[in-house]
């Protein structure tokens, strides 16, 4: 899940910037405050934000008041966001230098803005932080959105009217998706499909056993079924 804080003291500004994100991806979750105030005690919670949407003035027809930028410096002067993108959303053009000189602001959004202006911001940092973090999946269980490291599922198993994700310490039941369906999210370098029922993380292979149709898993008591239609597929796999 991608953490964005959003400062905007203008209640329907801060409205439209949550409903862009939020339209954008459900892997989105938007944390938003009205003042100054409110943003530190979110800034202080136990949570990595990934971007920041900072409204320059926070005192409405108040020009003179710099509340984002002064939130800004909080910012940096956490070691964890030194380099974490910083947005300011303004009308005060005049803002512009001061914030990219001593705040390294990523980019600059003039008001009124544009939806698509936002999703540009946002659609960069996404393919930012994919490139920089390991390999992930989004999954909803009990009605809640979860980020699945790749890294921590052993294999993936069909079930009815949904999948199990057999993971390193626990199964997790998530209702409503097919395999082939998750399979198109994971990283195809990654996984690979050995029966109609099974995915397993290659990774985590010990050996592929095409005899007796079977694939073990390192560190793991399991051992998963190899289709008779997928045994060609695995024997090419080994042999390339």
């Amino acid at each position: 899940m991608t953490h964005v804080l959003i400062l905007e003291d203008d209640r329907a500004s801060r409205e439209a910037l949550e409903k862009i994100l939020l339209e954008y991806s459900d892997s989105i979750c938007v944390h938003a405050a009205s003042s100054y105030d409110e943003a530190k005690e979110l800034l202080d919670a136990h949570i990595r934000y990934a971007l920041f949407l900072l409204d320059v003035n926070l005192g409405g027809e108040n020009r003179e008041d710099i509340g984002g930028i002064l939130f800004a410096r909080e910012i940096r002067e956490k070691f964890c966001y030194t380099f974490t993108p910083i947005v300011m959303v303004t009308a005060v053009g005049a803002m512009e230098m001061q914030a990219y000189r001593e705040l390294h602001c990523y980019q600059y959004i003039m008001k009124p803005f544009r939806g698509e202006q936002v999703k540009d911001v946002v659609r960069k940092v996404l393919e930012k932080e994919k490139q920089e973090e390991p390999p992930s999946v989004t999954v909803k269980r009990d009605g809640i959105n979860y980020q699945v490291k790749c890294a921590d599922i052993l294999y993936i198993e069909a079930i009815h009217r949904g999948i199990c994700l057999h993971l390193k310490n626990e199964d997790w039941n998530i209702p409503y998706i097919t395999l082939k369906q998750i399979m198109t999210k994971l990283p195809e370098d990654m996984f690979i499909q050995c029966h109609r029922m099974y995915a397993v993380n290659r990774r985590e292979v010990e050996y592929y056993d095409t005899v007796n149709r079977i694939v073990k898993l390192k560190d793991c008591g399991a051992a998963v079924e190899i289709g008779v239609t997928y045994k060609s597929e695995i024997g090419r796999l080994l042999s390339g």
